[in-house]
Protein backbone atom coordinates (compact mmCIF):
# COMPACT_ATOMS: atom_id res chain seq x y z
CA UNK A 1 0.00 0.00 0.00
CA UNK A 2 1.82 3.38 -0.94
CA UNK A 3 2.08 6.07 1.35
CA UNK A 4 0.14 9.06 0.12
CA UNK A 5 2.28 12.35 0.82
CA UNK A 6 0.31 15.16 2.96
CA UNK A 7 3.05 17.78 3.38
CA UNK A 8 3.57 19.24 0.64
CA UNK A 9 3.49 23.11 -0.31
CA UNK A 10 2.33 25.24 -2.99
CA UNK A 11 2.34 28.61 -4.34
CA UNK A 12 0.47 30.74 -6.98
CA UNK A 13 0.39 34.00 -9.07
CA UNK A 14 -1.79 34.68 -11.40
CA UNK A 15 -0.14 32.91 -14.34
CA UNK A 16 1.45 30.09 -12.69
CA UNK A 17 1.41 27.40 -9.52
CA UNK A 18 4.31 26.19 -7.57
CA UNK A 19 4.30 22.73 -5.78
CA UNK A 20 6.84 21.44 -3.72
CA UNK A 21 6.56 17.80 -2.69
CA UNK A 22 9.14 16.22 -0.21
CA UNK A 23 10.35 12.34 -0.86
CA UNK A 24 12.67 11.76 2.27
CA UNK A 25 14.64 8.65 2.57
CA UNK A 26 14.59 7.48 -1.42
CA UNK A 27 16.19 8.27 -4.95
CA UNK A 28 14.26 10.94 -6.24
CA UNK A 29 15.99 10.52 -9.75
CA UNK A 30 14.12 7.43 -10.02
CA UNK A 31 10.47 9.07 -9.25
CA UNK A 32 7.63 8.69 -12.12
CA UNK A 33 5.89 11.91 -12.64
CA UNK A 34 2.44 11.73 -14.78
CA UNK A 35 0.99 15.15 -15.47
CA UNK A 36 -2.15 15.99 -17.69
CA UNK A 37 -4.02 19.62 -17.55
CA UNK A 38 -6.11 18.68 -14.71
CA UNK A 39 -3.91 15.82 -13.20
CA UNK A 40 -0.49 15.62 -11.28
CA UNK A 41 1.03 12.02 -9.79
CA UNK A 42 4.18 11.25 -8.73
CA UNK A 43 5.09 7.61 -7.94
CA UNK A 44 8.07 7.02 -5.86
CA UNK A 45 7.96 3.90 -3.88
CA UNK A 46 6.90 3.64 -0.93
CA UNK A 47 5.24 7.21 -2.07
CA UNK A 48 2.58 8.23 -3.79
CA UNK A 49 1.25 12.05 -4.68
CA UNK A 50 -1.81 12.69 -6.83
CA UNK A 51 -3.43 15.63 -7.14
CA UNK A 52 -6.83 16.89 -8.94
CA UNK A 53 -6.18 20.41 -10.25
CA UNK A 54 -8.38 22.90 -9.73
CA UNK A 55 -8.16 24.32 -13.25
CA UNK A 56 -6.78 23.55 -16.44
CA UNK A 57 -2.59 23.86 -17.02
CA UNK A 58 -0.39 23.74 -20.07
CA UNK A 59 1.21 21.02 -19.31
CA UNK A 60 3.54 21.20 -21.92
CA UNK A 61 5.10 24.38 -20.86
CA UNK A 62 5.17 23.23 -17.09
CA UNK A 63 8.48 22.36 -15.71
CA UNK A 64 9.84 20.00 -12.73
CA UNK A 65 12.84 20.33 -11.04
CA UNK A 66 14.30 17.08 -9.01
CA UNK A 67 16.50 17.25 -6.27
CA UNK A 68 17.23 17.72 -2.19
CA UNK A 69 14.85 15.08 -1.67
CA UNK A 70 11.91 17.01 -3.22
CA UNK A 71 10.45 17.65 -6.53
CA UNK A 72 9.22 21.04 -7.00
CA UNK A 73 6.64 22.02 -9.96
CA UNK A 74 6.25 24.71 -11.84
CA UNK A 75 2.78 24.75 -13.31
CA UNK A 76 1.74 27.44 -16.08
CA UNK A 77 -2.15 28.42 -16.04
CA UNK A 78 -4.15 28.13 -18.91
CA UNK A 79 -6.05 31.72 -17.64
CA UNK A 80 -4.49 34.26 -15.96
CA UNK A 81 -6.64 33.98 -12.18
CA UNK A 82 -6.23 33.30 -8.35
CA UNK A 83 -7.11 29.38 -7.62
CA UNK A 84 -9.07 29.20 -4.44
CA UNK A 85 -7.44 25.83 -3.43
CA UNK A 86 -5.06 23.39 -5.34
CA UNK A 87 -7.02 20.53 -5.87
CA UNK A 88 -10.55 20.40 -6.87
CA UNK A 89 -13.14 19.83 -3.97
CA UNK A 90 -16.03 17.28 -3.74
CA UNK A 91 -14.46 15.17 -5.79
CA UNK A 92 -15.87 11.03 -5.32
CA UNK A 93 -13.81 8.06 -6.11
CA UNK A 94 -15.85 7.64 -9.56
CA UNK A 95 -15.10 11.36 -10.84
CA UNK A 96 -11.20 10.79 -9.86
CA UNK A 97 -11.35 7.10 -11.88
CA UNK A 98 -12.57 9.16 -14.98
CA UNK A 99 -10.35 12.10 -14.30
CA UNK A 100 -7.37 9.54 -14.15
CA UNK A 101 -8.75 7.51 -17.49
CA UNK A 102 -9.23 10.62 -18.85
CA UNK A 103 -5.64 11.66 -18.57
CA UNK A 104 -4.54 8.23 -19.91
CA UNK A 105 -6.40 9.08 -22.68
CA UNK A 106 -5.43 12.10 -23.30
CA UNK A 107 -1.62 11.20 -22.70
CA UNK A 108 -1.87 8.36 -24.98
CA UNK A 109 -3.34 10.70 -27.95
CA UNK A 110 -0.39 13.14 -27.52
CA UNK A 111 2.27 10.54 -27.35
CA UNK A 112 0.78 8.91 -30.79
CA UNK A 113 0.61 12.68 -32.17
CA UNK A 114 3.80 13.13 -31.15
CA UNK A 115 5.03 9.87 -32.54
CA UNK A 116 3.37 10.54 -36.10
CA UNK A 117 4.96 13.89 -35.75
CA UNK A 118 8.26 12.79 -35.41
CA UNK A 119 7.64 10.03 -37.92
CA UNK A 120 6.42 12.52 -40.43
CA UNK A 121 9.28 15.04 -39.43
CA UNK A 122 11.82 12.08 -39.98
CA UNK A 123 9.91 11.21 -43.58
CA UNK A 124 10.49 14.99 -44.45
CA UNK A 125 13.77 14.74 -43.15
CA UNK A 126 14.58 11.46 -45.32
CA UNK A 127 12.98 13.51 -48.16
CA UNK A 128 15.43 16.79 -47.51
CA UNK A 129 18.42 14.50 -47.19
CA UNK A 130 17.63 12.50 -50.69
CA UNK A 131 16.68 15.73 -52.54
CA UNK A 132 19.81 17.37 -51.44
CA UNK A 133 21.80 13.75 -52.70
CA UNK A 134 19.86 13.87 -56.11
CA UNK A 135 20.88 17.08 -56.50
CA UNK A 136 24.43 16.12 -55.57
CA UNK A 137 24.19 13.47 -57.50
CA UNK A 138 23.18 15.27 -60.92
CA UNK A 139 25.71 17.65 -60.11
CA UNK A 140 28.55 15.27 -60.37
CA UNK A 141 26.95 13.66 -63.42
CA UNK A 142 26.70 17.21 -65.02
CA UNK A 143 30.60 17.33 -64.57
CA UNK A 144 31.39 14.15 -65.25
CA UNK A 145 29.73 14.60 -68.79
CA UNK A 146 30.98 18.27 -68.81
CA UNK A 147 34.43 16.47 -68.38
CA UNK A 148 34.25 13.91 -70.97
CA UNK A 149 33.16 16.23 -73.49
CA UNK A 150 35.62 18.44 -73.11
CA UNK A 151 38.01 15.29 -73.82
CA UNK A 152 36.13 13.85 -76.33
CA UNK A 153 36.42 17.75 -78.16
CA UNK A 154 40.27 17.56 -77.64
CA UNK A 155 40.90 14.16 -79.05
CA UNK A 156 38.89 15.09 -81.58
CA UNK A 157 40.95 18.61 -81.99
CA UNK A 158 43.63 16.61 -81.44
CA UNK A 159 42.69 13.39 -84.21
CA UNK A 160 42.19 16.42 -86.81
CA UNK A 161 45.48 18.04 -86.05
CA UNK A 162 47.14 14.39 -86.39
CA UNK A 163 45.10 13.94 -89.73
CA UNK A 164 45.96 17.41 -91.25
CA UNK A 165 49.67 16.38 -89.96
CA UNK A 166 49.62 12.94 -91.65
CA UNK A 167 47.72 14.63 -95.25
CA UNK A 168 50.77 17.35 -95.56
CA UNK A 169 53.14 14.83 -94.35
CA UNK A 170 51.79 12.64 -97.43
CA UNK A 171 51.79 15.76 -99.78
CA UNK A 172 55.34 16.11 -99.15
CA UNK A 173 56.04 12.46 -99.83
CA UNK A 174 53.89 13.19 -103.34
CA UNK A 175 55.83 16.00 -104.28
CA UNK A 176 59.20 14.27 -103.13
CA UNK A 177 58.38 11.15 -104.99
CA UNK A 178 57.48 13.27 -107.96
CA UNK A 179 60.60 15.26 -107.69
CA UNK A 180 62.46 11.97 -107.49
CA UNK A 181 60.59 10.28 -110.49
CA UNK A 182 61.40 13.78 -112.47
CA UNK A 183 65.03 13.28 -111.90
CA UNK A 184 65.28 9.60 -112.60
CA UNK A 185 63.41 10.56 -115.63
CA UNK A 186 66.56 13.04 -116.56
CA UNK A 187 69.19 10.35 -115.79
CA UNK A 188 67.46 7.61 -117.66
CA UNK A 189 66.99 10.64 -120.84
CA UNK A 190 70.69 11.74 -120.13
CA UNK A 191 71.75 7.98 -120.12
CA UNK A 192 69.98 7.45 -123.61
CA UNK A 193 71.58 10.09 -125.10
CA UNK A 194 74.87 9.20 -124.03
CA UNK A 195 74.13 5.36 -125.28
CA UNK A 196 72.95 6.57 -128.53
CA UNK A 197 76.01 8.97 -129.04
CA UNK A 198 78.24 5.74 -127.90
CA UNK A 199 76.48 3.63 -130.62
CA UNK A 200 76.63 6.22 -133.27
CA UNK A 201 80.40 6.53 -133.05
CA UNK A 202 80.50 2.89 -132.74
CA UNK A 203 78.73 2.33 -136.10
CA UNK A 204 81.03 5.07 -137.91
CA UNK A 205 84.50 3.20 -136.36
CA UNK A 206 83.08 -0.04 -137.33
CA UNK A 207 82.15 0.48 -140.95
CA UNK A 208 85.93 2.08 -141.32
CA UNK A 209 87.24 -0.98 -140.06
CA UNK A 210 84.78 -3.18 -142.52
CA UNK A 211 85.96 -1.24 -145.03
CA UNK A 212 89.81 -1.79 -144.39
CA UNK A 213 89.72 -5.48 -143.93
CA UNK A 214 87.63 -6.77 -146.05
CA UNK A 215 90.21 -8.14 -148.30
CA UNK A 216 91.76 -10.02 -145.25
CA UNK A 217 88.82 -11.27 -144.07
CA UNK A 218 88.40 -13.21 -147.77
CA UNK A 219 92.04 -14.54 -147.08
CA UNK A 220 91.37 -16.40 -144.19
CA UNK A 221 88.13 -17.10 -144.13
CA UNK A 222 88.40 -20.95 -145.56
CA UNK A 223 91.05 -21.77 -142.95
CA UNK A 224 89.61 -20.30 -139.93
CA UNK A 225 86.14 -22.08 -140.88
CA UNK A 226 88.31 -25.07 -141.16
CA UNK A 227 89.54 -24.65 -137.85
CA UNK A 228 86.62 -24.22 -136.29
CA UNK A 229 84.00 -27.16 -137.03
CA UNK A 230 84.84 -30.34 -135.11
CA UNK A 231 84.80 -33.73 -136.28
CA UNK A 232 81.58 -35.60 -135.39
CA UNK A 233 81.45 -38.03 -132.47
CA UNK A 234 80.98 -41.90 -132.35
CA UNK A 235 77.36 -43.32 -131.83
CA UNK A 236 76.91 -45.64 -128.53
CA UNK A 237 74.41 -46.52 -125.68
CA UNK A 238 74.48 -46.45 -121.84
CA UNK A 239 72.69 -49.05 -120.06
CA UNK A 240 71.27 -47.92 -116.78
CA UNK A 241 69.72 -50.82 -114.13
CA UNK A 242 67.83 -49.72 -111.07
CA UNK A 243 66.86 -51.14 -108.16
CA UNK A 244 63.45 -52.59 -108.09
CA UNK A 245 61.60 -49.87 -104.94
CA UNK A 246 57.86 -50.21 -104.04
CA UNK A 247 58.37 -46.53 -102.71
CA UNK A 248 59.42 -44.00 -105.24
CA UNK A 249 61.39 -42.74 -103.16
CA UNK A 250 65.45 -43.33 -103.16
CA UNK A 251 67.31 -45.71 -101.25
CA UNK A 252 69.07 -43.27 -99.65
CA UNK A 253 66.22 -41.18 -98.43
CA UNK A 254 63.79 -43.52 -97.23
CA UNK A 255 63.54 -45.44 -93.92
CA UNK A 256 63.57 -48.89 -94.75
CA UNK A 257 62.43 -50.73 -91.16
CA UNK A 258 59.44 -49.01 -91.70
CA UNK A 259 58.19 -49.39 -94.95
CA UNK A 260 59.08 -53.00 -94.13
CA UNK A 261 56.37 -52.79 -91.31
CA UNK A 262 54.23 -51.09 -93.33
CA UNK A 263 54.32 -53.60 -95.94
CA UNK A 264 53.99 -56.83 -93.63
CA UNK A 265 50.61 -54.57 -92.08
CA UNK A 266 49.23 -54.16 -95.99
CA UNK A 267 50.02 -57.88 -96.69
CA UNK A 268 47.97 -59.18 -93.20
CA UNK A 269 45.46 -56.25 -93.78
CA UNK A 270 44.99 -58.25 -97.48
CA UNK A 271 45.21 -61.47 -96.41
CA UNK A 272 42.76 -60.65 -93.81
CA UNK A 273 40.44 -59.02 -96.45
CA UNK A 274 40.67 -62.03 -98.06
CA UNK A 275 38.75 -64.01 -95.33
CA UNK A 276 34.90 -64.17 -95.41
CA UNK A 277 33.97 -61.51 -92.92
CA UNK A 278 30.33 -60.53 -93.32
CA UNK A 279 30.57 -56.78 -91.63
CA UNK A 280 33.26 -55.98 -95.47
CA UNK A 281 30.67 -56.77 -97.47
CA UNK A 282 29.03 -52.82 -97.69
CA UNK A 283 32.16 -51.28 -96.65
CA UNK A 284 34.04 -48.98 -99.50
CA UNK A 285 37.74 -49.50 -99.88
CA UNK A 286 39.10 -46.97 -98.04
CA UNK A 287 36.85 -48.22 -95.13
CA UNK A 288 38.99 -51.40 -94.95
CA UNK A 289 41.94 -50.21 -93.52
CA UNK A 290 42.69 -50.74 -90.07
CA UNK A 291 43.97 -47.16 -89.16
CA UNK A 292 40.86 -45.49 -90.84
CA UNK A 293 38.56 -47.80 -88.42
CA UNK A 294 40.77 -46.62 -85.50
CA UNK A 295 40.13 -43.23 -86.09
CA UNK A 296 36.23 -43.99 -86.52
CA UNK A 297 36.39 -45.70 -82.89
CA UNK A 298 38.31 -42.34 -81.37
CA UNK A 299 35.58 -40.61 -82.63
CA UNK A 300 32.87 -42.48 -81.61
CA UNK A 301 34.28 -42.29 -78.12
CA UNK A 302 34.92 -38.77 -77.91
CA UNK A 303 31.23 -38.97 -78.62
CA UNK A 304 30.88 -41.73 -75.89
CA UNK A 305 29.03 -43.94 -78.37
CA UNK A 306 31.24 -46.85 -76.57
CA UNK A 307 29.40 -49.81 -77.97
CA UNK A 308 29.98 -48.39 -81.68
CA UNK A 309 33.97 -47.85 -81.00
CA UNK A 310 34.18 -51.28 -79.84
CA UNK A 311 32.46 -52.78 -83.27
CA UNK A 312 34.93 -50.23 -84.97
CA UNK A 313 38.12 -51.57 -83.06
CA UNK A 314 36.66 -55.60 -83.20
CA UNK A 315 36.70 -55.24 -87.17
CA UNK A 316 39.85 -53.34 -87.03
CA UNK A 317 41.12 -56.13 -84.69
CA UNK A 318 39.76 -58.88 -87.61
CA UNK A 319 41.50 -57.22 -90.08
CA UNK A 320 45.24 -56.50 -88.12
CA UNK A 321 45.58 -57.92 -84.60
CA UNK A 322 49.20 -57.33 -84.09
CA UNK A 323 48.33 -53.36 -83.64
CA UNK A 324 48.59 -53.00 -79.70
CA UNK A 325 46.58 -49.31 -80.22
CA UNK A 326 43.51 -51.39 -80.69
CA UNK A 327 43.19 -53.37 -77.91
CA UNK A 328 43.95 -50.70 -75.71
CA UNK A 329 41.28 -48.01 -77.42
CA UNK A 330 39.02 -51.50 -76.54
CA UNK A 331 40.20 -51.41 -73.47
CA UNK A 332 38.90 -47.86 -72.72
CA UNK A 333 35.32 -48.43 -74.13
CA UNK A 334 35.05 -51.58 -71.73
CA UNK A 335 36.52 -49.67 -68.96
CA UNK A 336 33.50 -46.71 -69.49
CA UNK A 337 31.26 -49.47 -69.72
CA UNK A 338 32.04 -51.62 -66.25
CA UNK A 339 33.24 -54.66 -68.20
CA UNK A 340 36.40 -54.68 -66.19
CA UNK A 341 37.47 -58.53 -67.29
CA UNK A 342 37.60 -57.52 -70.46
CA UNK A 343 39.48 -54.64 -69.97
CA UNK A 344 41.77 -55.99 -68.20
CA UNK A 345 41.67 -59.00 -71.04
CA UNK A 346 42.29 -55.99 -73.85
CA UNK A 347 45.38 -54.87 -71.49
CA UNK A 348 47.32 -57.53 -71.39
CA UNK A 349 46.79 -58.39 -75.28
CA UNK A 350 48.06 -54.98 -75.78
CA UNK A 351 51.31 -55.36 -73.09
CA UNK A 352 52.21 -59.23 -75.13
CA UNK A 353 51.99 -57.58 -78.36
CA UNK A 354 54.18 -54.36 -77.49
CA UNK A 355 56.61 -56.55 -75.55
CA UNK A 356 57.02 -59.23 -78.21
CA UNK A 357 57.43 -56.07 -81.19
CA UNK A 358 60.18 -54.28 -78.57
CA UNK A 359 61.66 -58.22 -78.46
CA UNK A 360 61.78 -58.05 -82.04
CA UNK A 361 62.88 -55.02 -83.09
CA UNK A 362 66.46 -54.59 -84.41
CA UNK A 363 68.67 -52.36 -81.90
CA UNK A 364 69.50 -49.53 -84.69
CA UNK A 365 65.48 -49.44 -85.60
CA UNK A 366 64.63 -48.27 -81.83
CA UNK A 367 67.14 -45.97 -81.89
CA UNK A 368 65.81 -44.23 -84.85
CA UNK A 369 62.07 -44.65 -83.73
CA UNK A 370 63.37 -42.80 -80.37
CA UNK A 371 65.21 -39.94 -82.22
CA UNK A 372 62.18 -38.98 -84.55
CA UNK A 373 59.39 -39.32 -81.14
CA UNK A 374 61.54 -37.25 -79.39
CA UNK A 375 62.10 -34.52 -81.52
CA UNK A 376 66.10 -35.04 -81.84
Amino acid sequence: MPLQVSDYSWQQTKVAVFISVPLRGVCVRDADVFCTENYLKVNCPPFLFEVFLYAPIDDESSKAKIGNDAIVFTLYKKEAAMWETLSMSGVDKEMMQRIREKSILQAQERAKEATEAKAAARREDQKYTLNVMMKIEEEERKKIEHMKENERIKATKELEAWKEHQRKAEQQKGIQREEKLHQQEKQIEEEKKKIKHKSLTRNSASRNLATKGRSSENIFFDKLKEDSIPAPRSVGSIKINFTPRVFPTALRESQVAEEEEWLHKQAEARRAMNTDIPELYDLKEEEKNPEWLKDKGNKLFATENYLAAINAYNLAIRLNNKIPVLYLNRAACHLKLKNLHKAIEDSSKAYRIMKLHLRLIHPTKLYKMMLRRFGI
